[in-house]
């Protein structure tokens, strides 16, 4: 096995009586063909007594260590409110991937190891260090409607919608020409108050935060679709590119 090998977690869905724990075709592609990576899909454990201790560090710990890199994906669903302090009622929620992601995300910090998320999963890692969400962007003043318009075809909501401004001396606009770029808008939540550990890589046209990254380490989250493009998106093909170098080089240390 020569290929770096990336871990992307489980959603949960219910396909007719029984739940099922799937990743979106998209990711792998991209994963696979963008970033040249060997996807390893990860369950969401399942529910049972020896839940707790399925997600202890030291389980996962030797799971992360037999790893190149994280990809925390895109979802339909949405992180608990209780997750970030908010009695807001719970919209389309997946207890067990909360689970799962948010333990995972602790302990590959922990590790060092190259993380990139995406929509859901920079939400994810803003969550997880103390940052919180804005649960419902499109009715909060001042703000765009960042949702795809439902009428149209799915080429149409995943097509370019808004720019998005790169942050001075921020990672994007080191491995990118040019500050201004386009990209696509599929979600009703966004980040609201940002973890302190968190730099901002992006913003929308509102303001809103569209990229995010830690110093010092590699972990970059953005909160549109770079997977649906990218092989032709100059943007999303970079970022899957850079997340490609960055897990073929903990694959050469771990060797």
């Amino acid at each position: 096995m020569t290929r770096p090998v990336v871990l992307l977690p489980c959603d949960v869905k219910a396909m007719g009586a029984y739940p099922f724990h799937c990743v979106g075709e998209k990711y792998i592609n991209a994963v696979t063909h963008g970033a040249g990576a060997l996807p390893l899909l990860l369950p969401a454990w399942g529910q049972g007594q020896d839940m707790e201790a399925c997600l202890e560090p030291s389980s996962l710990a030797p799971l992360l260590e037999s790893v190149d890199g994280l990809f925390l994906t895109g979802s339909v669903s949405n992180i608990h409110p209780d997750r970030y302090g908010s009695d807001m009622p719970a919209s389309r929620p997946d207890l067990q991937r909360d689970d799962l992601v948010f333990r995972l995300v602790d302990c590959a910090l922990d590790m060092g190891l190259p993380v990139l998320a995406v929509c859901r999963g920079v939400q994810e890692l803003n969550v997880a260090l103390g940052g919180s969400l804005n649960p419902s962007v499109h009715e909060t003043p001042g703000f765009l409607d960042h949702r795809e318009p439902p009428e149209v075809s799915r080429e149409q909501q995943y097509s370019a919608r808004h720019r998005i401004h790169l942050s001075d001396q921020g990672r994007l606009a080191h491995w990118l020409s040019g500050k201004n770029h386009w990209v696509n808008s599929l979600h009703s939540q966004g980040l609201d108050r940002l973890a302190e550990s968190l730099c901002i890589e992006a913003t929308a046209e509102d303001g809103l935060v569209e990229a995010v990254s830690i110093p010092g380490s590699w972990v970059v989250g953005v909160q549109w679709h770079p997977e649906w493009h990218f092989q032709e998106d100059l943007l999303s093909k970079t970022l899957f590119q850079q997340f490609g170098i960055a897990i073929k080089q903990r694959r050469e240390a771990r060797s």
